[in-house]
């Protein structure tokens, strides 16, 4: 590796659920973890939509074309920001916020009616399973999963602390 090339950033997957309060209270630690690392550490969206949640599984396929779209992340803030309108309204809920944000709603209308996201919805929800999450939000970094589906208490210092270690190791190659 040449001295040119920028160091990998620290990969945390996010594992959250965009019927979820607990999830929204989650993204105070997201903005502030984004405000402190940059691209320096790749926040990685994952989905794990929980059956308790009827419109969950959609939004996490909403979420996928914000994604495609370039406003993966302020798209999510959105939705997780109305929860309760989601739950009210369901899907057009879904469309709506992409319309608000300046997206191409009627390709949201299109992506959630043709699933054509719901293979990577699928995938993670099976990869959550296989490493042991059981609700959201849950972090995943370096190979440790913190839950913060009971208590979020201390969660983004340990995840500083293990990004904070990763970066000084991989600086000190």
């Amino acid at each position: 590796m040449s001295d040119s090339s920028p160091a990998r950033p620290v990969v945390l997957d996010v594992w959250c659920e965009l019927q979820c309060p607990d999830c929204r209270t989650a993204l105070d630690d997201v903005r502030a973890l984004r405000a402190r690392y940059g691209d320096r550490v790749e926040l990685r969206l994952r989905h794990f939509p929980l059956e308790k949640h009827k419109h969950s599984f959609a939004a996490a396929q909403a979420a996928e074309e914000a994604l495609e779209q370039g406003k993966g992340w302020e798209y999510v803030e959105a939705v997780l920001a109305g929860v309760e309108e989601l739950d009210r309204k369901g899907e057009p809920h879904l469309v709506d916020t992409a319309r608000e944000l300046g997206l191409d709603a009627e390709e949201f209308d299109t992506a959630l009616i043709d699933g054509r996201h719901i293979l990577i919805v699928d995938a993670d929800q099976a990869e959550g399973k296989a490493i042991g999450v059981t609700g959201t939000p849950t972090y995943v970094i370096d190979g440790q999963r913190l839950d913060g589906g009971k208590s979020q208490e201390g969660l983004r210092e340990r995840i500083e602390e293990i990004a904070d270690r990763l970066l000084a190791a991989d600086a000190g190659q």
